[in-house]
């Protein structure tokens, strides 16, 4: 142990121990910028390139970073001397003095971390103007906008993108004043191998990174006379009231059906709907692959960031993820084709909307395959952070709002729908149906609690007629490219896989509230995610009545010709960019 004075404070840590960390134990606060400390994926950013951090060692010239300097016996420390707040003061000007001045109409404006340091630093103008760098901004892909006139070199989107995701996207481009986190060759985003994942916009501290905002496009639609139908995410739910001041992890489904309702669209839907379909489509295509020969393991295919990240680094094992859509363009598919003759309108007149934790459905929605006769199965997909913009804007007291219920025909759902929004879910959910479809018995033990939780890869195997069914899942890219390789190499054999691109998956999507690193956020969303699932009635997907319903009148069979034609899609071996 090492013993130390902090602020006057006689404190004990452990060898090893960050002046940052020290401080936190002790709830002194230390302003930080660039720093970065993701536990639950072991992966720090403590480059101490901003300097907000620095501190003060009595009897010592030279100031010393508290994020990246470790405890030594005897130190002395000071964090609010006259000297540290004068030192941070500038540190934060001097960002500033690069930095553009259009904080009222920056998408990251309330949210900015420098923003809020310079109004904790009571700083009110500058002292110096520098050379203002002016970089292009790369708008040309559907899902992010990479500004880097807004950057100010934390890197800790590069840290996620090559450390955690192992996309190797972004990196440092030129030298002292020049120097941009960039892409190779300086190409847009959509033209780079990125998977659109959205983790370096969560983690990006200003407005450098920011998803594509939708919410005019969604505003105009329910302005016009088309018929306007909204379909709503499970992990949004236990996400969508932290914009409003609620407590992480709070089930907010009801009142966000009474906003959604009250902003003017036609209808509303859960997407945990689309979830049941895809597991029964998505199970039956195991057991046929299981049954006949087929190429296993089959891998989950609701992830459009993981789908383009295996397109690009693993063609060779492109024809083995599941041919299902996601879940949110199978609602859209049958919501232009099933729900259209329901409600008697023409697919054209409809406008499907989906509201997605995700940033990389705004870019899977434009995918050609994705579409009928020219027309997106989706049409507009907003984020979480979004839908409360557009809540807001409505002026509407969420908090306060009774709760509304779904509409119906496709609005039912069961627990294995809903936890889809965490990782393991699909895997979960799978193989509560996947083991009846095999072998015609009663599942008993419906949980699957080695498949839960926040282990970079887990594992699990249910005995079906004798065969041990071994299952794995993944999230995060970088585990996934792990896991990916190990099949590859044989080293491991798999039944099914499934890999969300997002550490944690859904939950922890790259369109969620900001955590700014609290992952005890993520695990209060995860949570609540398996509460909805423990309280449901029905919780394997072949048994919500709904779903039975659309198979009997409009389908037909599981895994039948209408149902492959509306519900399956195909994947490249090279990826034309759009």
């Amino acid at each position: 142990m090492i013993q130390f004075t902090i602020n006057g404070i006689e404190a004990l840590v452990d060898e090893g121990t960050t002046i940052l960390e020290a401080a936190r134990k002790y709830k002194i606060h230390i302003p930080t910028l660039c720093h970065m400390n993701l536990h639950e994926l072991s992966v720090e950013n403590a480059m101490a390139g901003c300097r907000v951090c620095m501190v003060e060692e009595e009897g010592k010239q030279k100031m010393i970073p508290a994020c990246s300097t470790r405890v030594k016996q005897g130190m002395r420390i000071r964090t609010d001397s006259i000297r540290v707040i004068r030192t941070r003061r500038m540190m934060i000007e001097l960002l500033l003095s690069d930095h553009p001045k259009d904080c009222l109409i920056c998408p990251k404006n309330g949210k900015c971390e420098l923003q809020n340091l310079a109004a904790e630093a009571g700083i009110r103008s500058l002292r110096c103007e520098g050379e203002r760098r002016v970089c292009t901004v790369d708008d040309h892909s559907f899902s992010i906008i990479r500004d880097m006139n807004k950057c100010i070199l934390c890197k800790r989107c590069e840290t996620m993108c090559n450390e955690v995701q192992t996309v190797g996207v972004l990196t440092d481009v030129g030298r002292g004043f020049h120097t941009v986190v960039g892409t190779v060759f300086d190409r847009p985003m959509h033209q780079t191998t990125c998977t659109f994942c959205g983790q370096c916009v969560a983690v990006c501290p200003t407005g450098a990174l920011s998803e594509v905002d939708n919410t005019s496009q969604v505003w105009d639609a329910i302005a016009s006379d088309k018929t306007v139908i909204v379909q709503t995410a499970p992990a949004v739910r236990v996400a969508l009231g932290e914009e409003f001041g609620l407590e992480p992890g709070t089930i907010v489904t009801g009142q966000m059906v009474t906003a959604l309702k009250n902003m003017g669209f036609d209808y509303v839907y859960d997407t945990n709907f689309a979830a049941d379909v895809t597991i029964v489509e998505e199970a039956s295509e195991f057991a046929d692959r299981f049954k006949n020969g087929g190429k296993l393991p089959i891998l989950t295919s609701c992830c459009p960031s993981w789908i383009k990240f295996v397109e690009h680094n693993f063609k060779e094992l492109i024809d083995i993820p599941s041919t299902c859509k996601s879940p949110h363009e199978m609602f859209g598919s049958l919501a232009k084709s099933y729900l259209a003759e329901k409600l008697g309108k023409k697919p054209e007149d409809i406008v499907v909307v989906s509201v997605m934790p995700c940033v990389a459905k705004k870019y899977e929605a434009q995918r050609p395959e994705l579409s009928n006769k020219g027309a997106s199965d989706v049409d507009i997909v907003i984020s979480t952070r979004e839908l409360a913009r557009m809540i807001v804007d409505a002026t509407q007291d969420f908090v306060n709002l009774a709760e509304s219920d779904f509409d119906r025909f496709m609005g039912e759902s069961t627990g294995a729908g809903n936890i889809f929004g965490s990782t393991g879910g699909v895997a979960e959910a799978t193989l509560r149906t996947a083991y009846e479809f095999l072998t015609g018995k009663e599942l008993k033990e419906l949980n699957f609690t080695s498949l839960r939780g926040f282990d970079k890869i887990k594992e699990a195997s249910v005995d079906i007629d004798g065969t041990p069914i071994r299952v794995a899942v993944a999230s995060g890219l970088g585990n996934a490219r792990k896991l990916l390789n190990d099949v590859r190499e044989g080293k491991e054999k798999y039944h099914i896989i499934e890999i969300m691109a997002c550490p944690g998956g859904c939950i922890d999507g790259g369109g969620q509230p900001f955590m700014h690193g609290d992952t005890e956020i993520l695990t209060k969303r995860m949570n609540a995610i398996y509460s909805i699932d423990k309280k449901k009635h029905i919780r394997q997907s072949h048994k919500n009545p709904e779903v039975l319903q659309l198979y009997k009148e409009y389908l037909g069979e599981f895994y039948g010709e209408k149902a492959h034609k509306l519900l399956h899609t195909h994947f490249y071996n090279t990826r034309e960019e759009i």
